[in-house]
């Protein structure tokens, strides 16, 4: 048997993990699956909604139709979900449920990723604005239509918790944004102690978020030619890494150092978090999932030294990849698509679906037929708002 393998055995939960036994239960009570465990049963949800299948047809960085290679934002959430997971089994945390967190957190995103967001943000200006994590627990509460006793998908309170607090509390000291309107109105009803921060599982799949969108779009930017490896090997610390491929390997082929590059990335990031993470649990000595929400301070996170390499990656592929001209180019035309949809269904709420068309119409107010609209657009897919947007204006794009 190698080392490998049995490091790769599930151990005991730790005393802080958020033990599924104990969850603090679901908006609507419902009778315990005889075969899974609660957080099990959120996971499972959130794969067969209808959101999460939709994610595969949504812009990560890349158009989809720009090639079957690059990352779409259902890969990136797979991607997500396994870092998640590794991180959850190393520091003894319930897996399902960081696995869970993971692969909702970009349920809310709408077509054209960033573009498409930032053109319904201006659109819904007036009517309360729009946010992908506020989209996404609209989905996982209301807009999911599947069940027969209620909307959503009725998720565990550690699971929506996770959603909601992924990057830090909402509210107190260390909040980072105003609190949304649909946030408070959810813990209205179903208290989540925004004041505080999530437990340990959903600040893995929060780090894993990180990890995982510098890794790819490291290599989707090498492969779609974005930028070179020279280029990039200017960042202290992916220099460092491209060197070591390069000594072990030489005369390796482009595809193969690029891989090895993506992985070591990977690797060296999650290597870090274990340790950082292992050291102030150390020191915070927790004896309960409280106590992590309690301690005023993430306890899954980079060190230090790590998270100003981190921040370097960020600034390079800020500059050398989400603002490139042909990047750019797409976001302007994507933004333009959904720009010129919304006005035209809130004015003519026909044009929409029957089942949509009637909620617009019915809410009586324009501000909640702007939400419903809003609702519609972020459902979308890059393709379909591409085709309803050449259908209804009869214009072309070309992405």
């Amino acid at each position: 048997m190698t080392g490998e393998t049995s490091l790769a055995l599930r151990s005991p939960l730790a005393p802080y993990a958020c033990d599924a036994a104990l969850s603090r239960g679901r908006m609507i009570e419902e009778t315990p699956s005889r075969t899974r465990s609660a957080f099990q049963r959120d996971r499972d949800r959130i794969l067969h909604s209808t959101a999460f299948r939709r994610l595969a047809h949504k812009t990560q960085v890349f158009v989809p139709l720009d090639g079957d290679h690059f990352r779409t934002r259902l890969t990136h959430t797979i991607e997500v979900g396994q870092i998640a997971r590794a991180l959850a089994r190393a520091l003894a945390l319930d897996e399902d449920l960081a696995e869970a967190v993971a692969l909702s957190h970009d349920l809310g995103h709408p077509p054209f990723g960033h573009a498409g967001e930032d053109a319904l943000t201006v659109c819904m200006a007036r009517y309360g604005g729009f946010d992908h994590n506020v989209q996404a627990l609209r989905i996982v509460t209301k807009l999911e239509r599947r069940y027969a006793r209620y909307d959503g998908l009725d998720l565990t309170w550690e699971t929506l918790e996770g959603l909601v607090k992924h990057n830090g509390p909402l509210l107190g000291p260390h909040a980072r944004i105003d609190l949304p309107a649909y946030f408070a109105e959810v813990d209205a009803a179903f208290p989540l102690e925004l004041d505080s921060f999530a437990g340990a599982e959903a600040q893995s799949a929060a780090i894993a978020d990180d990890i995982a969108y510098n890794a790819h779009d490291i290599d989707d930017g090498l492969r779609a030619g974005l930028f070179s490896l020279e280029e990039i090997a200017a960042v202290p610390f992916v220099g460092a890494l491209l060197e070591e491929v390069l000594t072990l390997y030489p005369g390796l082929e482009r595809t193969r150092v690029i891989h090895e590059l993506t992985r070591r990335v990977i690797t060296r990031f999650v290597e870090d978090v274990i340790d950082e993470a292992q050291a102030r649990l150390a020191a915070l000595q927790p004896r309960t999932a409280a106590d992590i929400r309690a301690a005023g301070r993430p306890m899954v996170a980079f060190s230090p030294t790590m998270a100003q390499a981190e921040r370097g990656v960020k600034a390079f592929l800020f500059s050398n990849m989400y603002r490139h001209p042909r990047i750019m180019t797409v976001r302007d035309q994507a933004r333009a698509a959904i720009s010129w949809l919304f006005p035209a269904f809130l004015e003519q709420p026909g044009l929409m679906p029957q089942e949509w068309a009637a909620l617009a119409t019915a809410s009586g107010e324009e501000a909640r037929a702007a939400r419903v609209v809003a609702d519609y657009i972020a459902g979308m897919t890059d393709r379909y708002a591409l085709n309803e947007y050449r259908r209804l204006s009869g214009r072309a794009v070309v992405l």
